[in-house]
């Protein structure tokens, strides 16, 4: 059982492989995008100061997803890799290490939770009504967050061993179930008390742990290669040195993502009359952009364990097939994805029951921004290739200069114009300096981890 499933990543033709593993992933990203906008779509009937509260928390959970997706990278690598060159206990080591990971950052934001949630909101300038709305939905999301870090953990434990096709599954329980809770406990159908933003929070919540129960039920049934004991979850200094090495620097990739997503709220807020209006597209957009990206992420779950696995194995020429088809098929989606937002951004702004106000500012800003859509699947690939190779640290330096030395900087000097619009063009000029930096860095990578292993 072991040894085929080893084979499955080190001998199955690589477009195939690839396809097998990255299109279950595809599709639940799919899905998972679509409960993360369908929150949104819910809560703007509802109220469009719940929806501006969301937009305004986004940064927040982002984070918490980060940070459990950033160890989820570094055990998956770490696994997959010791499945390459068959050291078990180095498998089962990176499992209960990081099921211990998990429960310690689910601690975290425990705490915020409780005692930090409406502090974040009064930070910023916001209206009474938003900051309740606000305080309600985060401190749910983070109390209750444990769902969240176990489902993650689980997911990834299964798709270092190949079995993508049943993270599919646990994904999709997870969003169907928040799916069909949002309108009943937002609205209050079927009996339920209408929550308001609270319901959507708490629909979240039941969703993430329904899908952690069953990506734990599944890797004890389905997932032999890997062993998990209590005495496993015993911290081991080295193992967990090994997983943040290429975790961390995943983690601190989105975690800048959010003091990005924060700082562009201050930043839209500051535009007087329109600036709440601003911030609900802002968020908007990065509902719908989850559409295309997340199945690029999706695309890279497949892509990272088959090119940890064979870097174990050392068969250069299964890395290279892997990763250029694997840009391939990410440049073909961002393509897509650039042409519906420049010819349906009224229908998708509509879907969140747009004012007028709304439409007129979001239609131009998707607009400009899908532009990057054109430049962005080449860095997203080659970040995550960074992290299969252990050179999580390429993708830290990329994200740094995307986010913070060149798109916030860029988007408060394109605000002293006055005008919304101008803001939007930053996102266009980080793209380019990023794939710039990618294509440096990525020959960087194959001259020092790929070019002297022998085929």
């Amino acid at each position: 059982m072991t040894e085929t499933k080893e084979n499955k990543m080190g001998v199955m033709p690589v477009n195939r492989l690839l396809i097998t593993m990255a299109a279950p992933m595809m599709l639940s990203m799919l899905v998972q995008a679509l409960y993360n906008v369908v929150d949104s779509i819910f809560v703007s009937h509802f109220s469009q100061d719940g929806l501006t509260a969301l937009s305004l928390a986004f940064p927040v959970q982002s984070l918490m997803i980060a940070v459990a997706t950033g160890t989820g990278v570094g055990i998956n690598a770490m696994l997959s890799k010791s499945l390459g060159e068959k050291d078990r206990d180095s498998v089962n080591a990176a499992a209960g290490n990081g099921v211990f990971l998990a429960l310690c950052s689910y601690a975290v934001f425990l705490i915020f939770g409780l005692f930090g949630a409406r502090a974040f909101f009064e930070t910023q300038k916001a209206t009474a009504n938003v900051i309740n709305y606000g305080t309600q939905y985060l401190s749910i999301c983070a109390v209750f967050s444990l769902g969240v870090y176990v489902q993650i953990t689980f997911e990834r434990l299964l798709q270092a061993t190949g079995k993508t096709f049943i993270t599919m599954w646990t994904q999709l329980s997870g969003a169907l179930i928040n799916i069909i809770l949002d309108p009943i406990l937002i609205f209050g159908y079927l009996g339920a008390p209408r929550m308001g933003v609270a319901g959507a929070a708490v629909a979240t919540v039941i969703g993430q742990w329904v899908a952690a129960a069953v990506a734990v039920v599944c890797n004890f049934k389905f997932n032999p290669e890997v062993t998990l004991t209590l005495k496993g979850l015993r911290p081991r200094p080295r193992v967990i040195k090994r997983i943040y090495a290429v975790g961390f620097p995943s983690i601190l990739m989105v975690a800048i993502g959010s003091v990005m997503t924060y700082t562009m709220n201050q930043i839209l807020l500051g535009f007087e009359k329109v600036g709440e209006t601003a911030v609900s597209v802002f968020g908007a957009y990065f509902k719908l952009q989850s559409f295309i990206f997340m199945p690029i992420f999706g695309l890279n779950n497949g892509m990272i364990p088959i090119v940890a696995y064979n870097f174990g194995a050392r068969k250069r020429k299964r890395i290279t097939g892997t990763i250029k088809l694997s840009v391939i098929y990410a440049v073909s989606l961002m393509f897509i994805g650039f042409l519906i937002f420049q010819f349906g951004g009224g229908f998708l702004l509509n879907l969140f029951d747009a004012t007028p106000t709304m439409l007129e500012l979001g239609v131009p800003a998707l607009r400009i921004i899908s532009l990057h859509f054109l430049l962005a699947g080449f860095s997203i690939i080659s970040s995550s290739v960074f992290q299969a190779l252990g050179n999580g640290f390429f993708s830290l330096i990329i994200s740094v200069a995307r986010q913070l030395v060149v798109l916030l900087p860029t988007a408060w000097l394109l605000s002293l114009t006055g005008k919304v619009t101008a803001v939007w063009w930053s996102f266009l000029i980080a793209e380019f300096v990023s794939l710039v930096l990618c294509a440096l860095f990525l020959k960087v990578t194959y001259s020092k981890k790929l070019k002297d292993i022998p085929e």
